[in-house]
Formats: structure tokens, sequence, C-alpha cells
């Protein structure tokens, strides 16, 4: 990202159009790889926007000193504040296809040891399953059934906002 920086943010011969571009086919991607598997808690949620908006400011030649508001940014660049529901539209798309899939983990492999103290850190399904309730409207005793049906689970998972697009 470093590099990114350097090499295209700072860089005054490129245009903002073509920087978003690079934020688009780039940036996105290296932020969010491997975001199917995340659990968005408030810290996790709170990095993510805080290095998009890192970016997005760096474009528009401005810093945090001149106190300038991240949707004002937005609203200049002509970027959508879609991440975040694009990642929870490919996590619940992600869970679809790990229901339709055919089980191949045995049922007594099963962790050993004990458990370190503290609160249990939330699972993967458990957070899966509630982003599905507050989304969609499906509660967890009908998810497997309802994301078993692929057409179903694809038309559901339109009504959720698609990739950001910068404009």
């Amino acid at each position: 990202m470093r590099t990114l920086h350097r090499s295209v943010v700072v860089k005054r011969e490129l245009s903002q159009k073509a920087k978003l571009s690079i934020y688009q086919s780039i940036y996105v991607p290296a932020l969010t790889y491997g975001h199917e598997l995340w659990v968005m808690t408030e810290r996790t949620r709170s990095r993510v926007q805080a290095a998009e908006m890192s970016f997005l400011r760096r474009v528009a030649g401005l810093s945090l000193r001149d106190r300038v508001r991240s949707s004002v940014i937005r609203e200049e660049l002509g970027v959508d504040p879609l991440l975040l529901r694009y990642v929870e539209r490919s996590q619940m798309r992600w869970l679809g296809h790990l229901v339709r899939m055919p089980s191949r983990t045995p049922p007594w492999a099963r962790p050993t040891g004990r458990r370190p103290r503290g609160r249990p850190r939330t699972r993967w399904r458990d957070y899966v399953s509630r982003l599905a309730w507050e989304r969609l409207g499906i509660p967890q005793e009908e998810l497997d059934e309802v994301a078993g049906e692929r057409e179903v689970w694809a038309s559901l998972l339109r009504l959720l906002p698609p990739r950001p697009d910068p404009g």
C-alpha cells in the first residue's frame, strides 16, 4: 500500500479519474482480500473505513488537518460509501456456497485443549446468521433452507448494494 501511495496518490501528473480507477481496480481488492471470512466487529469496520478514507482523502489532495468531512470528500470524488455493504453481500454469498456444499468434515473433528479466558470470539457462522437477519429478515432457523435454494438466495442478495463504483 505504501508503494501504491508513493507511485500513484502523490503524483500530480495523474488525474483524479485515473487515481479513482486505480482505487477501484487495485486498492479496493487489496483492502478487502479474504473479506468473505471476516467477522466485522466495530473495530474491523472502523479500520476498513479509515483505510479507505485515507486513500480517498489523499486523492482529493486533503489531509485530516483540513477538517473536511468524509461525506463531502466522497461526494466531491463521486464515490459511494458502499464498501462495507459490498463486504457483507460477499459474505452472505459465500454462506450460500457453504450451505450448498456437501459436508466433508467428520463429526469427531473437534478442537481439543482448554479454552482461553474471557468471552469467546464471535464465530463466523453466528455473525453471518445475524447479518442475514438484519439485512434480509431471514431467521437463523430458516437460513440453511433459504440459502440452500440457489435461485432464491441469489434473488435475495440482489436486494443488497452491489460492488462500489467510483462514478
